[in-house]
């Protein structure tokens, strides 16, 4: 590995790593990326691409008041090439950013490695280099040699957890008749529903496909989905210590083990729907977002699985309007790696006390796509800062992406989990605002503002930066 010959090397060519890549590069430094696969591929990626999302193509709410949209805006500030990305090949998801994960991908990759300043090698690493700064961005699926080399300078303090992915269904093989299209709180479907005659015509609306399920439904499905045959861990997945659990993505047969009425209440719920056949809430329904631009697929929010092949396509066949789909990814669990954060990381993304070394990506703890990608962005410009010369930058906690790299590095190293965006890490606005819609735009525009003045002070660039 040649590592003398770059300024930064970045481990991983997922979300964070080539945002990490990116930034780097932009702001001046020769970046080597070591990206593994198609060398060596995991249980969970199927292609080569640059930034593949293996779970749901969402990357969450896109309103300004909203906590990951506060985050995305702030991305935009500083010039984010994967949510610019996002931004070009999104799909209908109401008021969430969805993406083509293929076109998405894919313009992710042409962008790094046609970037003059950076150098894609695809091997694996199964070292931390010296003589540079490094960004380890390798993700939850870091391969076992560097997850070794990791966990023995972690003093053996990392962490594992189960991840899982949700199905996905081919759209023309989707029940119409059965299935409607409409968005939470959709007026104009819900009246439609109302209407009696009109309710076909609703049917095209709204980004999301819902399947319905009455009372007798839902309690059998919930029945079958505790008697199917659940995938077998291997032995090292069996390791009492290892068997956790992130709590914001369980597969439904957890939620369903712990509560009968977990599901509904869970990625069921039916609040802000309307079955314009009834005209009434549906006692539980399941979700379908676009998951390409064709609008040919679409996956089932929140539906991550281990339950076996076969027993899950029996089952999922059980739901209203999907019981002829053609299923083209069925749910799968693997193995997540993540770092004890407040034991091992600065806010600042740095090792505790290698000040070269940072790391950013679900493995740092900042869950989710949106997540992964800010702190990329942040290891980024930071192993720039290193190479330049420069003080590396502490963000200020009155910003979402302050506020999470705060979190991760100052919580309780006892009890540490995963953290995604919310408005619960911000300080309280002075003086305070009562009414929770102001609130969260007060919240938003503190925040952006404090990020002007952070990038003026290190004179970074934003959105002006060419994607070519």
């Amino acid at each position: 590995m040649a590592e003398q010959a770059h300024d930064v090397i970045v481990i991983g060519g997922g979300l964070a790593g080539s945002e990490a890549a990116w930034q780097a590069a932009e702001h001046g430094a020769r970046v080597l990326l070591l990206e593994m696969r198609p060398v060596r591929m995991t249980p969970a990626h199927q292609s080569a691409f640059m930034a593949e999302l293996v779970c749901s193509n969402s990357l969450g709410s896109n309103l300004p008041d909203r906590a990951l949209g506060v985050l995305k805006n702030e991305l935009r500030l500083f010039g984010s090439l994967v949510i610019r990305c996002a931004d070009l090949h999104a799909v209908p998801a109401g008021g969430a950013l969805a993406v083509d994960r293929d076109a998405f991908s894919q313009a992710v990759t042409d962008a790094v490695e046609s970037h003059p300043r950076i150098t894609v090698r695809r091997e694996e690493a199964t070292r931390l280099p010296a003589g540079s700064p490094v960004v380890v961005a390798s993700g939850p699926l870091t391969a076992p040699s560097l997850a070794e080399a990791i966990d023995e300078l972690a003093g053996h303090s990392a962490l594992y957890f189960f991840d899982a992915m949700a199905p996905i269904v081919s759209g023309e093989t989707i029940d119409m008749s059965i299935a409607f299209r409409q968005s939470r709180y959709d007026k104009s479907s819900a009246k439609a529903g109302e209407a009696g005659e009109e309710a076909q015509e609703s049917r095209g609306e709204g980004d999301y496909i819902n399947c319905p399920l009455t009372k007798d439904e839902y309690d059998a499905f919930v029945r079958a989905v505790n008697d199917a045959e659940k995938i077998s861990l291997r032995e090292f997945e069996r390791d009492d210590e290892a068997q956790r659990y992130f709590e914001g993505c369980l597969p439904i047969e957890v939620l369903a083990a712990r509560d009968a009425m977990a599901l509904a209440f869970g990625p069921m719920r039916p609040v802000g729907l309307r079955d314009p056949r009834t005209g009434r809430r549906p006692f539980a329904a399941v979700q379908l977002r676009q998951d390409n631009a064709a609008g040919t697929l679409y996956n089932l929010v929140g539906f991550q699985t281990n339950i076996n092949w076969a027993d899950q396509e029996r089952v999922l066949r059980m739901i209203p309007g999907l019981s002829n789909a053609e299923f083209v990814r069925f749910g799968q669990m693997h193995r997540n790696t993540f770092l004890n954060s407040p034991k091992l990381l600065r806010p600042t993304l740095q090792w505790h006390d290698r000040p070269d070394l940072l790391f950013a990506g679900q493995i740092t703890g900042m869950e989710g796509y949106v997540g992964s990608i800010a702190s990329g962005l942040l290891a980024g410009l930071n192993a720039w800062a290193i190479y330049a010369g420069h003080v590396p930058i502490e963000l200020p906690r009155t910003t979402m992406l302050g506020a999470l790299a705060y979190y991760i590095t100052r919580a309780d190293p006892a009890d540490f989990q995963p953290m995604k965006a919310n408005f619960g890490l911000l300080p309280d606005l002075d003086p305070p605002v009562r009414d929770k819609r102001r609130r969260y735009a007060a919240y938003a525009a503190r925040a952006l503002a404090e990020l002007e003045a952070v990038k003026r002070r290190f004179q970074l660039n934003g959105p002006e930066a060419s994607i070519e």
